[in-house]
């Protein structure tokens, strides 16, 4: 199987050609069916048309995750009910029903202005997945605000419900809070790549820290900009991504490649601070 690259393509037939159970964690942000302008792929299929090509690419998906995998899948509200159905379909055992809730939302006509998305978390096996605690812990109100000393000393795990502010500053864990404060990728922000549908690198940073080792293998159907495997390759996991559009998948290998630069440029020398002249 070839690993650390994106493979332009089909994502069900790049699948149906890796073998089975080969990989520790599937991230996956489809298409929500809504109209979002991709350059290859039409985003305003026929429910049943869309449905159909959903149950063949969770099956697919779910096929080459590890006793140990774990399965996250990012998804809007139209669909987020159907993608559970055919997750539980597959034999896979639902551990959290996440709401990614973005404080700049999306501003919308005659209903209310969007501000959430939601994130599916699945394993093969509860028993013997992979699920790294201490990565992700956070100060809890107990310590911050009460001072209780039943508190546990290196923090409590998030809970169900991510806030992400972009008003924040870029340190995802506050160590005065017990929310991870990381803004949805909005238009201005340096992280911006110009895909429609950028994740933000905290979302993942999370999700690869808690549900992998160093060396595992992480996977994304859908690359689109490549946030999952530019923060697998930062956090020392394996990574392989599938993307239709072949302007994306150039995008994700410049995107990588800067990775490997960074990497390679030698530190700068902090500047001294000049006295003040009174």
């Amino acid at each position: 199987m070839r690993l650390n690259d994106v493979i332009e393509g089909d994502c069900i037939e790049v699948m149906g050609q890796m073998p089975a159970g080969s990989v520790d964690l599937v991230f996956a942000d489809p298409p929500f069916n809504i109209g979002y302008q991709y350059d290859v792929y039409d985003d305003r299929r026929a429910s049943a048309d869309y449905l159909d090509w959903t149950t063949k690419w969770i099956a697919a998906a779910a096929r080459l995750l590890k006793p140990t995998g774990s399965f996250f899948l990012a998804i809007g509200d139209e669909f987020v009910a159907e993608h559970k159905v055919r997750l539980d379909a597959c034999g896979l055992t639902m551990r959290n029903w996440i709401v990614w809730h973005y404080t700049f939302g999306v501003n919308c006509a005659r209903k209310f202005n969007r501000s959430h998305a939601h994130i599916l978390y699945y394993v093969r096996d509860p028993k013997a997945c992979t699920f790294n605690a201490d990565p992700v812990r956070v100060p809890s109100a107990r310590m911050t605000t009460y001072a209780d000393r039943r508190a546990n000393p290196v923090g409590k795990l998030p809970d169900d419900t991510w806030v992400l502010r972009p008003q924040a500053s870029a340190d995802h864990f506050k160590e005065d809070s017990d929310t991870w404060y990381v803004p949805r990728v909005c238009g201005t922000f340096r992280e911006r790549l110009g895909h429609p549908c950028q994740m933000p690198e905290a979302v993942l940073e999370r999700i690869i820290r808690a549900a992998t080792n160093e060396g595992d293998v992480v996977f994304d159907p859908f690359a689109g900009s490549g946030t999952t495997l530019a923060v697998a390759k930062k956090l020392n996991r394996k990574y392989l991504g599938v993307e239709l559009s072949e302007q994306y998948a150039d995008g994700v290998r410049k995107r990588l490649q800067m990775i490997e630069f960074a990497a390679d440029e030698p530190a700068r020398p902090a500047r001294k601070r000049q006295p003040v002249k009174k």
